[in-house]
């Protein structure tokens, strides 16, 4: 039974032995994050009553045009984090390079480098969809007091100290593992406080819900076509069924809480697949992997995979673990 009068600020406060490094710092970190979550919330609740719907006009450095709101949670995750003297860097999926960040007296000795999706499904925005923020943190690898590199940033997912997102929706959720389980957070909009509400969150084993845009079908490989046939045929406990937001804060939410797997394949149109690596799939897969189920790019482990470049791409499979190792059977098979 989960108790609903515990805060998040009490849980990370209970929680700090976990934590190996410098407790406190991480506790300040997850605590500017519920912070800029708190500020991009209320932004998103009223965003149907003010002129902040639409895009910006501009464009990300993906090519996506940016949403007016895209562009108010970054600002607000950045400002929010840059103040708390706690991260020397951060890269997000709506800069074109990472962000260094001094600290006190132009030192560069803070250790922590976020790196972050602000606004993830923002496309949903103006059809009043669920929308959410991922968030992923590393210690630096560059020495206390040097400017922060891309090294820092180009880790693999394993070396995460912790990850979580952030779901706007019909209620506000913080996600969040620190390598030791997972945890979910209820903001009560009242008082602005989040509540313990989902403890030790667990991906069922099994799962009957399958989401995939099923539109791309014809651009999928050969294998990720088998699965799909797999889970539409009237056999055993299937056919499964199709649940797909377009947002993958809510569909990968809905999966965890009810078992389901989620696929974003590679596509002949997009062969390393649409999905970022460093600020949306890992975060995702050590949530996944904590949460007792599995992430990969339909053959290799998420979390292993060394990164190249900032905003490298991937395919991405995660979900409960018995759905996502038929999955990768058929994707072998296929191959």
């Amino acid at each position: 039974m989960a108790n609903k009068n515990k805060t998040l600020g009490e849980f990370i406060i209970e929680n700090q032995e976990e934590f190996k490094y410098s407790s406190g710092e991480l506790s300040r970190l997850i605590n500017s994050i519920r912070l800029a979550a708190k500020v991009v919330n209320h932004e998103v609740n009223k965003a149907g009553l003010v002129d902040i719907l639409g895009t910006a006009g501009d464009q990300n450095v993906q090519g996506e045009d940016q949403q007016k709101l895209d562009v108010y949670a970054n600002e607000a995750f950045i400002n929010t984090l840059t103040n708390r003297e706690i991260v020397c860097g951060i890269a997000s999926e709506e800069e074109d390079d990472f962000i260094t960040i001094k600290g006190r007296n132009e030192k560069n000795d803070n250790k922590y480098v976020v790196l972050i999706d602000p606004l993830d499904g923002s496309s949903n925005i103006d059809v009043n969809v669920s929308v959410g923020t991922i968030f992923s943190i590393y210690r630096r690898v560059t020495p206390s007091g040097s400017p922060v590199t891309l090294d820092d940033f180009l880790q693999p997912g394993n070396r995460q100290v912790a990850a979580g997102y952030i779901v706007y929706g019909t209620s506000t959720m913080i996600v969040y593992t620190t390598g030791h389980g997972v945890n979910g957070f209820t903001l009560n909009p009242a008082i602005g406080t989040y509540y313990l509400s989902h403890p030790n969150m667990k991906f069922p084993e099994n799962g009957n819900i399958y989401s995939v845009n099923e539109g791309n079908y014809v651009h999928f490989p050969q294998g990720v076509k088998d699965y799909i046939k797999y889970c539409q045929k009237e056999e055993e406990n299937r056919p499964y069924t199709a649940r797909y937001i377009g947002s993958m804060v809510s569909d990968f939410h809905r999966n965890l809480i009810k078992g389901g797997i989620y696929i974003y394949p590679s596509t002949s149109k997009n062969p390393n697949g649409k999905l970022r690596l460093l600020y949306e799939c890992n975060p995702m897969a050590l949530l996944t992997e904590q949460a007792g189920g599995k992430a990969s790019d339909g053959y290799n482990r998420i979390l292993d995979i060394q990164p190249t470049e900032l905003h490298q791409r991937v395919p991405f499979f995660c979900g409960s673990i018995n759905m996502m190792e038929k999955a990768e059977e058929f994707m072998r098979n296929a191959k």
